[in-house]
Formats: C-alpha cells, structure tokens, sequence
C-alpha cells in the first residue's frame, strides 16, 4: 500500500513553475531520501500523462542520449519505449537520478532550446558531484530547485495541526501566544527535534505514532548515507569521508577544528573531505563573517566555519542523545543537548528562505582577550542586518547582542528560546517554533 503524500511547501513552488510561461528545464537538488523524487511524482497529478525515467535502474534508456542530444527524437523514443504520450503542456517528464547520465544532463539545455513548452524535471542523488563534471551545463537554461528534509511548519501540517501553525503565525513580540498554545507548540517541537524532517521518518510517525520505529528508520537512513560515502570520490578514501562526518558531529556547537578532525589526515585531506559533504547536502557550513555591511558574503571568511548536520533527527540518532530528556524535558539545556536547538534554528532559517537559490548561513565571532563575543547566526532582512541569539532563558547573557548592535549600529536584535512572544529594551524574542517568523 502506497504511503500517505506528506505536503510539502515544495508542492506550491512546482504548481507556479508549471504555470510560468518563461520556465526552464527544473532541477531539484539536495541530499538523498529528503523527498525530491515522492514531490514530483505528487505534482504529477497536475498532469494528463506522466513519464518517469530512473537512469540508475534503467539503462537501457542511456543509448537514447549517445550521440544525438535532439529533444524531439529523445522523447519519440521514450514515449516508444514506455507507451505514453510525451505531448508538450500535456504530460510531466521526469528524469529521476539523472546523475547516473551525464549526456541526460547536458540534454536539458536543449529542451529548453528546442522544446521551452515541455515540462520537464530533473533530480538526483549525489548530483552536485556530476555538475563538477559539467561546469556548463546549463548556465542560464536551466533552474536550480534546492529541496531540504521537511521544516517545523510542515510538520505542523502533517500532524493535522494546521490551525495551530496559523494561530503561531499571527502571533508577534507585540502580540504574544496564549499559553495553552505555547506549550502545545513546546511540545510539537521536542518532538521534532528527535524527529528531524525526514520524511519517511515523519510519515512513520504520522501513521504510527511509534518512536523506537523512527528511530529504527533514521538509523537506517545513517547506513545508507554511509554506504554512500564510497561513490563520493574515488581517491578520498571512505573511512577518512567517515571520519571527518564524525567529527562534524562530535565537534557541532562550535567553530570546526582541522586539528580535532582527524588523526591521520592533513588540513588539505580533511577539506577536500568536508567539501565532498558539504556538496552531498549532507553537511551545511555557517561562515563567520565581518558584518560591517551588506551582502553579508562580502565579509565573509570561509577559514573560520561552524558546521550542521542537515537533519536533527539524523544528528540526535549519531550523537546517542537521551530521547526521554529532550521529548519531556521541560528546561533549555535538556533541549540543547548536542547543540540540537542551534542546530535546529539555522536548519530553519535555509528552509524558510528561498529554494530558488542556495543560500548561506552567516555567524559573529570576536576573538580576544578582553572581549570574546559572539553572535548565533546573521541574516539579512531588506537593507537590514538581524544579529540571531539561541539563548537558554531569560535570564541568559546578551552581552554579545548588545555590544553586536552597538558597534553595527543596529536597531535591534532577536533572540530565540523556549520563551513566549515578547520584547524588551533593543531585543524582540521569537520562540524557537517560530523562527522561521524571521524570513516571511
């Protein structure tokens, strides 16, 4: 039986590319199982027809891209072959794990050139290593879908929570929640801590409300995101790729250390290394950066890098954390264990923002002896520059805030917790649930 479609926000991106009349062949690209491929074959029903093509699986199909790149012979072909009509504004097609053919990839800017009214898309695991391959593949004729597991407010729908999620999001710093809404929310979000936003994961807790079964799944997924390890690159050895993931988790919550990452392996091995995560999707770097201005990349040094794992559920599962403590723990530090709440936040603030591009994540770290300070996370909002603080409650620090805020001369600052709504002095405070409040 056919698992229940979890929605997704991605659903209304692909619905307005279907209607724009100026669309591009659409590639949907990050790390593997966070739903690229169950999103299109959902979005299909928009379609009369449907062809779906798996180039890991079916290889046959391979030889329909050898020599000639011609959209109108390809499709004759594959509508030949699986016995559907390929008829432009009239059928989806999709080619799934493209990265297992080259030539597909460099077919798509063609169709965009020969056939723009056809709908096509693109997706695959492990894709960005195949597009270093192709360095041009398409530069302008092709659009570029980032798709991430699923966020805290996708959550909330498919708990059946919707009305719940509205009701977070009329709530403001001026305007807080009720209570009895708060710790409803309180509770929905330990849960997704452990959780993460997997989707098989979440729709086996949809369906069974079974945690040691997600737990059984995410531990399944570390396996087969392991056993990846080995396609990632043939002269970096897998057990070093192995090695320095386990230290990206062992080292979350603070800047990454080279020297800390690996016992055997120099500063360029262990790079190249977390570059080939970092392409994976499977490790997103949080980049310190100046912030004297905008764009906040401008300042940016990639030298000094804070490192998240791209799924809480997947980094709670590795680390070992205490289930019992974050799902029924009441205080922040039984949340935070393993850093899962700034995990948490910088994880939302991509999946809230923009998948038509892939966006940065930015931190502030003053070095020194008389004044050590530093700033969570950096995001810019129109002309402004908004300073992030994970605080454990109010009665927290904001030293670094202030003193952020002095010296950028900025208006204000939000700082995140398991507190209410509220505001004071120049810091307007967000829960943690409703972070992502701060990219509308």
């Amino acid at each position: 039986m056919q698992e229940k479609y979890i929605k997704r926000q991605l659903d209304n991106e692909l619905i307005r590319w279907k209607n724009d009349d100026s669309r591009k062949p659409l590639l949907l690209r990050g790390a593997r199982q966070v739903g690229k491929s169950s999103s299109v074959r959902y979005f299909s029903n928009q379609f009369e027809y449907f062809v779906e093509i798996n180039f890991e699986m079916e290889k046959k199909v391979h030889e329909f891209f050898v020599d000639d790149l011609s959209p109108q012979k390809i499709i004759d072909k594959l509508s030949i072959l699986y016995d559907i009509p390929i008829i432009p504004g009239k059928t989806l097609l999709f080619f799934d794990e493209i990265q297992a053919c080259l030539p597909a990839i460099s077919s798509l800017r063609f169709f965009y050139e020969k056939m723009p009214e056809l709908h096509l898309v693109a997706a695959g695991s492990l894709l960005e290593f195949a597009l270093t391959e192709l360095p041009s593949f398409g530069v302008g004729r092709i659009r570029s879908l980032f798709v991430y597991p699923l966020s805290f407010n996708e959550f909330l729908d498919a708990s059946g929570e919707n009305t719940l999620k509205k009701e977070m999001q009329k709530a403001s710093p001026k305007h807080p929640l009720d209570n009895i809404f708060h710790e409803k929310l309180l509770t929905y979000l330990r849960l997704f801590l452990v959780l993460g936003g997997m989707p098989e994961v979440v729709a086996e807790y949809i369906k069974t409300k079974d945690i040691k079964r997600t737990q059984q799944i995410l531990d399944d997924l570390v396996i087969s995101l392991k056993d990846d390890f080995v396609k990632y690159k043939a002269k970096v050895p897998s057990l070093r790729i192995n090695e320095i993931f386990d230290s990206v988790i062992q080292q979350s919550g603070g800047k990454f250390m080279y020297s800390k990452a690996s016992l055997t392996s120099n500063h360029l091995q262990i790079k190249e290394a977390l570059e080939l995560l970092i392409m994976a999707g499977l490790v997103i770097p949080v980049t310190h950066t100046s912030a004297n201005g905008l764009p906040l990349g401008a300042e940016a040094n990639p030298t000094k890098r804070k490192m998240l794992l791209f799924d809480t559920g997947i980094l709670q599962r590795l680390s070992g954390l205490p289930l019992s403590d974050i799902i029924l723990g009441n205080d922040f530090k039984s949340i935070n264990k393993g850093h899962l709440a700034e995990q948490f936040v910088g994880l939302e603030l991509l999946k809230s923002s923009s998948h038509f591009a892939r966006n940065e994540l930015y931190y502030w770290h003053r070095e020194a002896k008389s004044s050590n300070a530093e700033v969570d996370y950096l995001i810019q909002h129109g002309e402004q520059i908004i300073p992030i603080e994970v605080k454990s409650s109010n009665q927290g620090s904001m030293q670094s805030m202030y003193l952020f805020l002095n010296e950028k001369h900025l208006d204000f600052g939000i700082r995140t917790s398991l507190e209410n709504f509220s505001e004071y002095n120049q810091i307007k405070v967000y829960p943690l649930y409703a972070i992502s409040k701060l990219e509308e």
